[in-house]
């Protein structure tokens, strides 16, 4: 298996390319720099493409310069956010007009064009799939007040929904992920239930989105999951 992991440097990205590492042949890594300390499993090779996607157009033109021909699965996990998001000082009155920008380019213009150029280099795979890291704050009453992190992750959920009926007739599988609160800080390194036990049920080890991931791209070719919905169990907006 072939897997393009984007925003594969740190955290839940990181996640990706070393936990993925078993189940692929080859994954392609996309991140502003490479990490020297990743490492993937004997029989898989790890490549990586240096692109900065808060200037789509540049970005786009350098990934698919450099992409494989054929990837049998793309998992876009790119997604930042407002300076002060998740905090008791967030105030959307405050931000900046060239922050919003800034996390519509890279969260929703920097995606669809990516995907655009991508998509045909999946489509002739056994089963191509595409999954995207989105967020319970896509969801309906989702109680975070964010306005444009929110925005951009609603946007994530429609751009899954027009892709998954542009291509139902080629079999693409398209699945959102829709995260909670991750623990990012303990990689795969840490031992899952230590991992667990941050945030005293408040956080999601990386180490089950990881698992879940592993088990979407092994379905058979007659299925696929729509959408994951993964709030950490002690989640009360959920």
């Amino acid at each position: 298996m072939r897997v393009m992991v984007v925003g594969a440097s740190k955290g839940l990205g990181r996640a990706f390319v070393e936990g993925l590492g078993q189940d692929a042949s080859l994954i392609v890594g996309v991140a502003r720099r490479a990490p020297p300390d990743i490492t993937v499993p004997p029989g898989c090779e790890l490549r990586w493409i240096a692109a900065d996607l808060s200037r789509p157009e540049a970005a786009v033109q350098q990934i698919a310069a450099q992409a494989p021909d054929a990837l049998d699965a793309i998992l876009y996990n790119l997604g930042v956010w407002e300076e002060h998001a998740f905090s008791e000082d967030y105030d959307f009155l405050t931000d900046s007009p060239a922050e919003i920008a800034r996390i519509v380019d890279i969260n929703v213009t920097a995606t669809i064009l990516l995907l655009q150029r991508l998509i045909p280099r999946v489509l002739g795979a056994r089963k191509p799939q595409v999954i995207l890291t989105g967020s319970t704050s896509a969801l309906a009453g989702s109680g975070r007040p964010e306005v444009t992190f929110g925005a951009s992750k609603h946007a994530l959920r429609g751009i899954a929904d027009a892709l998954r009926e542009s291509f139902r007739e080629r079999r693409l599988a398209v699945t959102c992920l829709q995260l909670g609160y991750l623990n990012t800080q303990d990689g795969l390194d840490v031992p899952r239930d230590a991992a667990s036990l941050r945030g005293a049920g408040g956080l999601i080890p990386v180490h089950d989105v990881v698992a879940m991931t592993r088990a979407l791209l092994t379905l058979s070719d007659a299925s696929f999951v729509r959408e994951i919905v993964m709030p950490a169990l002690m989640d009360e907006r959920f």
